[in-house]
């Protein structure tokens, strides 16, 4: 498989003359389209959130494109969000949503459905990301090389990823040792399988019920990036904090691809301004900082117990991830391709920036 093309447009070090001419051509040709495309009604899009707008997961990954669509669009498009489970609250459905028209867009977790998106398990491994930028930039490309199967079926506005999950727990983890025998939830199958291997025990479950099952017992804390517990309720009881960075958690953001093929060329135009490496900009920017700020408050936090690994439990750890991204490279050609595809990017990344 060839190398991922890079996207030069839009970076934390800013685009060069030729992206941004690109980028201003685009932009001169979207507004023409959109002064000459006069209609009756503007055309309106659904668009289901399983969460609250309150979220940092709405406001870095939705509300940007929503914003930009709806100012620019005035009188030919508007996207309708209906939040809190408005059209559908199970997130394993969020995929079908779209798919069957309950909605035109929605916020899915991939990890969810892995049977829809096999090949997620790689953006989900442990050890691969360094941080939500790095998930971000590879999961936005390898979606734009079409390489990941799945999403045949989808216009993918906004590939994301969090930075590494950490354990969030109610009850003291100073150790991998510590960790034996907690009851420990999982945002996919593969993170499960990370935590059984380093001794909990773990259970795939939803973002909304978290605080529930913490306060019932059910779980004693889960496994999530910095800003997760304190966006899901789950910190108020969750006060112990144990920073063993494992997986980065892929997030999306989907339109029907019927629907965005049977749209006039200037709303097409205007959704694709907004999507792909745009919408990885924003992320990274707004996400990755509310990540940092978050983790940054925790440490500081007089009535958190926040603990950092030891040398010989990063080691252990290490190991369990290596051999599992390894296994899962052995299942196939495919995977070993693939798998050859994100190193290729990360060792860009990581010397040039970009």
């Amino acid at each position: 498989m060839a190398r991922i093309a890079a996207f030069p447009a839009l970076t934390f070090a800013g685009a060069n003359s030729r992206s941004l001419a690109a980028v201003r051509f685009s932009t001169m040709a979207a507004a023409l389209l959109l002064s000459s495309a006069a209609v009756a009604d503007p055309i309106e899009l659904k668009l289901a959130f399983f969460g609250s707008e309150a979220t940092n997961t709405y406001h870095s990954g939705v509300k940007p494109f929503v914003d930009g669509v709806n100012a620019e669009g005035k009188g030919l498009v508007t996207i309708k969000v209906y939040a809190d489970g408005g059209l559908g609250r199970v997130l394993a459905e969020q995929p079908r949503m779209v798919l069957d028209g309950t909605t035109d867009i929605a916020w899915i977790i991939p990890g969810q459905t892995p049977y829809r998106f096999p090949d997620n398990e790689l953006i989900e491994q442990p050890g691969m990301f360094r941080s939500t930028r790095e998930g971000t930039l590879v999961y936005t490309r390898l979606i734009a090389a079409k390489a990941l199967r799945g999403y045949d079926d989808f216009f993918v506005i906004g590939a994301f990823t969090t930075a590494p999950s950490f354990i969030h727990s109610r009850k003291p983890v100073g150790s991998l040792a510590a960790l034996k025998g907690q009851k420990i939830r999982a945002n996919n199958a593969t993170e499960a399988e990370v935590l059984e291997r380093l001794g909990a025990w773990p259970t795939v479950m939803e973002p909304p019920k978290l605080a529930n099952a913490i306060r019932s017992g059910a779980i004693d804390g889960v496994a999530m990036n910095p800003t997760g517990p304190f966006d899901y309720g789950v910190s108020q009881i969750a006060t112990n904090h144990y920073l063993l960075r494992s997986g980065a958690t892929p997030l999306t953001l989907v339109m029907n691809r019927k629907k965005f093929d049977g749209l006039p060329e200037a709303v097409r135009m205007l959704i694709r301004k907004y999507s792909g490496e745009g919408a990885a900009a924003a992320w990274i920017e707004f996400y990755g900082r509310a990540e940092s700020e978050r983790l940054d408050k925790t440490k500081a936090d007089p009535a958190r117990t926040v603990v950092e690994p030891s040398p010989a439990d990063l080691a252990t750890a290490q190991r369990v991830y290596r051999s599992m991204i390894d296994a899962w490279a052995a299942k196939s050609p495919h995977n070993r391709d693939l798998l050859k595809m994100v190193e290729a990017e990360l060792a860009t990344i990581r010397s040039t920036g970009r």
